[in-house]
C-alpha cells in the first residue's frame, strides 16, 4: 500500500464523486479512475459502488472494511513520516550576550516559532568573554554574524540619500533599490491609473510600482490602479532610474549636509563613522560625559557634544533649525518619538526615529513621522533570511528578504534554477499566486522592469513582493 493509494482513496470518499476527487488531486478524471482500478486490484475487491445517474459514489461493504484500516495505516505513515522528518531536521543555534537575548532577539524567536519551520533552536546566554572563548575552543561555530548595531546604521545612512523617502533597500547587489514615499498632491503620478502614467506624464522614467499602502491595507497594484495623496508607495528600479524618477517628481533636490545625532550609542557611533567621510557635518549629544569624552577621542570629524538631547534649548542652541537630518536614538523610545517630533515641528526636513516596540508603529507613523528603524526588526529579518534559506535548500534559494510597511508585506530576491517550470515562460502565461508581483529581473547585470511578455531565465535574480509571510521558493510564487 503506498501513499498515493491512500490519497486518492480518501479523496473518493471525502468528495464523493471522480470530478470532485480528481479536482483536489490536480489530475485528470481519467488518471484518477485509473488509480482507482489499480487499488481494487490490489486489493482484490471492488471499495466503491458506481453507477450510472447516480450522483455520488458509495462504499461497498468491503469499503467499509478497508476505511477503518486506510485509517490505521494513514496514521502509521503519518508517525513513520514525524520520525523521518526528526532525523531531517536542521539546528540552528543563537550565542549571544544577556542584553540581547532579552531585548532584541525575543522578537525573533517568535516570529520563528510561528513559522513552524523544521528546525530545532537552541539558545546560549553567554557573557562577551564566554562567547570569544567558546569560539576558541571551537565550541560555537559561525555560520552567521549579525551585528544589529551597525546594520541599523547601514539602513539609517540609506535613508540619507533620498531625505524624502520613509524606507530604501537594495537587491542585486545593489543595482535594484526600492523606495518608499509618501504620495503628495502636487505629485504627477497621484490621480491617473498607473497603466496611463507613462504615456500621459511625458520624460517620466519607467519604474515599478510595487506596493501601497491605504488605510492601513497593502495592495499590490494593477494597472487600473490610482495612486491617491496619503498613500505609501513602494517603487522599484535600477539604481539610476529611481534617481532620474524623483527628480522628475521634484522630491530629491535637497542633499543632506548637516546632520544631528542624538545618543552616543553603538548606532549612533557607527552612523556617525560612516557618514562623517562622506562631507556631511555630523553633531552628536552624549548625556554620559566619559562616554562623551571617548567619542570625541575616536571620532575626530564629529562634533561630539556632551549634554541633554531630550533639552530642547540645547537642541536649538547647537543648531537644530539648520540641521538637514535628525536622527534620534537614545535608549528610551519615549525620547526618540518626543524628540523627534520636536525636531519635525522646528521645520527639520528629515527626521529618523529609533523604536523598538512594534505598537507604537502606527501610532509615530500617524503622527507624521515616517522614518523608523529598528534593530529588533533589523535583526529578525536577518536571521528567518537565513533561516528559511536552510529549510528551504532543495528549492530556489533566498538571496535576500525584508519586511516592507511594517511587516505586512515582504520583499523577497531567489535565483532562478535552470530546471524549473516557469524559465522561459513569458509571465502573462505563468500561475501567480495571489497578492504577489514579480517586481524585478536582473540578468547579467542588466535591470528589467518586467512585463507579461517577458520571462525568467536560469541564474536570474528575480524579486518577488508578497502581501503574506513564509514563502520560501519561487516555486510558491509562479509555476507554468
Amino acid at each position: 500500500m503506498t501513499k498515493t493509494d491512500l490519497e486518492t482513496f480518501w479523496a473518493v470518499v471525502q468528495h464523493g464523486t471522480l470530478t470532485a476527487a480528481a479536482e483536489a488531486l490536480f489530475i485528470t478524471q481519467p488518471t484518477l479512475s485509473m488509480r482507482l482500478r489499480a487499488l481494487e486490484e490490489r486489493v482484490g475487491t471492488p471499495l466503491f459502488i458506481r453507477g450510472k445517474g447516480q450522483r455520488r459514489i458509495q462504499l461497498t461493504e468491503a469499503g467499509q472494511k478497508f476505511l477503518s484500516l486506510a485509517q490505521r495505516w494513514q496514521q502509521l505513515i503519518t508517525e513513520t513520516d514525524s520520525l523521518a522528518e526528526l532525523e531531517q531536521r536542521e539546528y540552528l543555534r543563537i550565542a549571544a550576550t544577556y542584553t540581547t537575548n532579552q531585548y532584541i532577539l525575543p522578537p525573533v524567536y517568535r516570529k520563528f516559532l510561528s513559522l513552524r519551520l523544521p528546525v530545532s533552536l537552541w539558545i546560549h546566554t553567554l557573557r562577551d568573554v564566554d562567547i570569544v572563548q567558546a569560539l576558541l575552543r571551537h565550541e560555537l561555530d559561525i555560520d552567521m554574524a549579525i551585528n544589529p548595531e551597525r546594520a541599523t546604521a547601514q539602513e539609517i545612512s540609506r535613508l540619507l540619500r533620498f531625505p524624502f523617502a520613509n524606507n530604501i533597500e537594495s537587491f542585486a547587489r545593489g543595482r535594484v533599490e526600492m523606495v518608499e514615499f509618501r504620495a503628495q498632491e502636487h505629485d504627477a503620478v497621484v490621480g491617473r491609473p498607473l497603466r496611463e502614467i507613462a504615456a500621459k506624464v511625458h520624460g517620466i522614467p519607467q519604474v515599478l510600482y510595487a506596493a501601497v499602502e491605504r488605510d492601513g491595507s497593502v495592495i499590490i497594484p494593477g494597472g487600473d490602479f490610482v495612486i491617491e495623496p496619503g498613500d505609501r508607495v513602494h517603487v522599484a528600479a535600477d539604481v539610476v532610474t529611481i534617481t532620474e524618477y524623483f527628480r522628475f517628481l521634484g522630491k530629491n533636490s535637497l542633499r543632506v549636509k548637516d546632520v544631528m545625532i542624538l545618543g552616543g550609542g553603538r548606532i549612533g557611533y557607527y552612523l556617525a563613522k560612516m557618514i562623517a567621510p562622506m562631507g556631511v557635518h555630523v553633531s552628536l549629544i552624549e548625556i554620559n560625559e566619559k562616554k562623551a569624552n571617548r567619542l570625541s577621542e575616536a571620532l575626530p570629524d564629529v562634533n561630539v557634544i556632551y549634554g541633554d538631547g531630550t533639552d530642547q534649548e540645547l537642541l536649538e542652541q547647537e543648531g537644530l533649525t539648520q540641521m538637514d537630518a535628525f536622527i534620534a536614538l537614545c535608549d528610551r523610545d519615549e525620547e526618540n518619538l518626543m524628540t523627534g517630533l520636536f525636531a519635525a515641528r522646528q521645520g527639520v526636513p528629515k527626521v529618523v526615529v529609533k523604536n523598538n516596540r512594534v505598537a507604537y508603529a502606527d501610532i509615530i507613523s500617524s503622527m507624521g513621522l515616517d522614518s523608523i528603524v529598528s534593530p529588533k526588526s533589523i535583526t529578525c529579518a536577518h536571521i528567518l533570511r537565513y533561516v528559511r534559506a536552510r529549510v528551504n535548500g532543495g528549492g530556489t534559494k533566498i538571496e535576500k528578504l525584508y519586511r516592507l510597511m511594517d511587516g505586512k508585506a515582504e520583499a523577497l530576491e531567489f535565483v532562478a534554477r535552470p530546471n524549473d517550470s516557469y524559465i522561459g515562460v513569458p509571465l502573462r502565461e505563468l500561475h501567480k499566486r495571489p497578492n504577489t508581483l514579480v517586481a524585478v529581473i536582473v540578468r547579467a547585470g542588466r535591470v528589467i522592469v518586467p512585463f507579461g511578455n517577458d520571462h525568467i531565465e536560469a541564474g536570474d535574480n528575480v524579486v518577488i513582493i508578497a502581501c503574506e509571510s513564509g514563502i520560501g521558493d519561487l516555486n510558491e510564487v509562479i509555476r507554468k
